[in-house]
């Protein structure tokens, strides 16, 4: 049997954890904090992904416990402008889970003990060196250990990424983006993914993650400021700025260590698709390693990789456009997409399934 080091417990790492435990492989998980995560962070979880989870029974638990988005609502500052229904022809008719990324990694930690796994958590990687056989993995308190194949899942910051010299090409986007968790009452749209579109290319967007949880951000420097909609915050669990990255590595691993989620990739929030695409990414590495096939591991996730960031992109500069021609253009197809189901329908395929 094959042992596996994975570096990073987010949900690229546990799913790559869960889905290779699932085929009778127990590897070794360890993260660099001291607990689990108890930030919102990523919060749409889409139908694939949940096709993926389902074996694993972990599926069941976040649709047992997340709020289903069966639609998108876009304004224009207060005032509606489109509704989507999210139906593309799924028994259920069509939706986006959303639940804080704190619960999904909660789950999807379970899964991986009732598998027969742990995380160890406070456990720093320093060091990696391999031969055509093994790795052996460096810790900051001085031990080793040889592995078959390493799994880095550590994030934007990727240590595995680094110790490995690959490198990361991209860019930072210049404008500051702000993020808000709160508790609050009376917000209307708790069935819907809400976007309002601003003034000078400004947008807020809004996901509920409970009955009375919410998560706001937006590309201004008070994403509650910015909202023109109102929310009656009871409590505020974590605000503050951030910048966005947009980078794709040059290659998705080196040798017997590889790389899955934002230590391969990271891009802006429009789309929703950074959590989906590491969960795939990991669950797609686990068959592999399980079954055979690894040398194409690399390629098939890159390009997956490199056209959903394209896609996100384009979604991220047309919805932001400070350009009053292309405002306007989005406010023409938003009014003809009102009025055409069939359109309805093309974009909602587009949301979930990509």
């Amino acid at each position: 049997m094959i042992s596996v080091l994975i570096i990073g417990a987010g949900p690229a790492g546990l799913t790559a954890a869960v889905e290779l435990a699932r085929r009778g492989i127990v590897g070794d998980v360890i993260d660099l904090r001291e607990s689990g995560s108890g930030l919102s962070r990523a919060v749409g979880i889409m139908p694939a992904s949940l096709d993926i989870l389902r074996p694993s029974g972990v599926s069941e638990k976040l649709l047992a416990e997340g709020m289903k988005f069966r639609q998108v609502r876009i304004y224009r500052q207060a005032s509606l402008a489109l509704t989507l229904p999210l139906q593309v022809g799924a028994a259920d008719g069509g939706f986006i889970l959303g639940l804080a990324q704190d619960r999904t990694e909660t789950h999807l930690r379970d899964a991986f003990a009732e598998l027969g796994g742990t995380v160890r958590y406070g456990t720093e990687l320093i060091g990696l060196h391999q031969d055509a056989n093994k790795v052996t993995a460096e810790m900051r308190d001085g031990a080793t250990a040889d592995y078959d194949y390493v799994i880095g899942a550590d994030g934007a910051r990727s240590t595995t990424r680094s110790l490995l010299n690959i490198e990361f090409p991209g860019h930072d986007l210049p404008e500051t983006w702000s993020i808000a968790d709160v508790d609050a009452e009376g917000w209307p749209n708790t069935d819907a993914f809400t976007i309002c579109r601003l003034s000078g290319g400004h947008v807020v967007v809004v996901a509920p993650l409970e009955p009375k949880r919410f998560r706001v951000i937006s590309n201004t420097g008070d994403a509650l400021a910015a909202l023109p909609l109102k929310l009656n915050v009871t409590n505020i669990r974590r605000a503050g700025t951030f910048q966005i990255s947009v980078r794709q590595a040059a290659e998705y691993g080196a040798g017997r260590v590889f790389l899955v989620g934002d230590a391969a990739h990271c891009h802006s929030p429009v789309g929703g698709r950074g959590m989906n695409l590491g969960i795939a990414d990991g669950a797609d590495l686990a068959r592999r390693m399980a079954e055979g096939g690894l040398d194409g591991y690399g390629e098939a996730r890159r390009k997956v990789g490199r056209e959903i960031i394209a896609g996100s992109e384009a979604v991220r500069k047309v919805m932001t456009s400070r350009n009053p021609v292309t405002r306007f253009l989005v406010q023409i197809v938003l009014q003809t997409a009102s009025m055409m189901p069939a359109l309805q329908r093309q974009f909602a395929k587009k949301i979930l399934y990509g």
